[in-house]
Formats: structure tokens, sequence, C-alpha cells
């Protein structure tokens, strides 16, 4: 026996139904992909404004090793993150003047591949993201752990 009425299993189908629809597919991975370039564009900012803060003010005091190694994590993370802001962006946004689809059957494929699309897109821009920032949250430790000569 279930805990539901009968109107509630059917209204509850219905929306199941509706939600696997390739418009709705659709519209879910594109928010998703809003969200996911809204967080990243947040963390990258933060992320600049504590290595900005808390990180040293001059890397020419840091000893060759330790130096080279936060230029190229620093440069490696600005790099990742661009892409992955970039890869949202066009996930979220097409090219501007595309066609327009009027064919039932082609609006239909067409959404449906854009949704896989856009959470492919996704799921590689959140993984870069990832990356990026631990490349960030790596040089900075460096700047703590090696901080350099005292002047």
């Amino acid at each position: 026996m279930s805990a539901f009425s009968d109107d509630e299993l059917w209204r509850a189908e219905l929306r199941g139904q509706a939600m696997a629809s390739p418009p709705e597919r659709l519209r879910a991975a594109l928010q998703q992909a809003e969200g996911y370039r809204n967080f990243l564009a947040t963390l990258t900012g933060l992320l600049t404004v504590i290595f900005v803060l808390k990180g040293q003010e001059n890397l020419s005091r840091m000893t060759t090793g330790p130096r080279w190694w936060v230029t190229g994590l620093l440069a490696g993370a600005f790099l990742l993150l661009l892409l992955a802001s970039w890869m949202l962006v066009s996930a979220v946004h097409e090219r501007p003047g595309a066609e327009v689809l009027t064919d039932g059957e082609v609006l239909l494929r067409y959404e449906t591949e854009r949704a896989d699309a856009v959470v492919r897109t996704t799921g590689r821009a959140r993984w870069m993201g990832l990356v990026g920032v631990l490349a960030v949250t790596a040089a900075s430790l460096i700047t703590w752990i090696y901080p350099g000569q005292v002047a």
C-alpha cells in the first residue's frame, strides 16, 4: 500500500514525463551551466582577493625554485579558470544569429543534442575550475611556506 493517493502518483508521473522532455532537459542544463558560471566567477574573484591580500607582495624575494612554481601555478590557474569560464559562457549562450528551427522533429533532436552538449561542457568546465582553484591554493601555500628572505 502506497502512502500517496492514485491522483498524487498520477500527477507525479506527469511531472516526471514533463521533466524528461527535451525542452525541459535543455532548460535545466542551461540553468545549471549558468549557475556554475556564476559560481566560478565569484570563486575566482575571491581567490584573487585572498592571494593579493595574503600572498607575498614581492615574489623576487623567493628562491628560484618556489618562485617559478608559484609563477607557473598562477599562470596555469589563470588559463584554466579563463577557459572554464569561456566554456560555460558558450554552453549557456549560443552564437549570435543562430538559425531558428521550426520543424518539430528537428527542434526536438536539437534540444536533446544541445542538452547533452551543455551537460558535457559543464562537467569539463567544473573540473577545469577545480584544478584552477587548487593551483591558486597551491601557489598561495608555497608563498607562505617559502616566504624568501626578509629585507
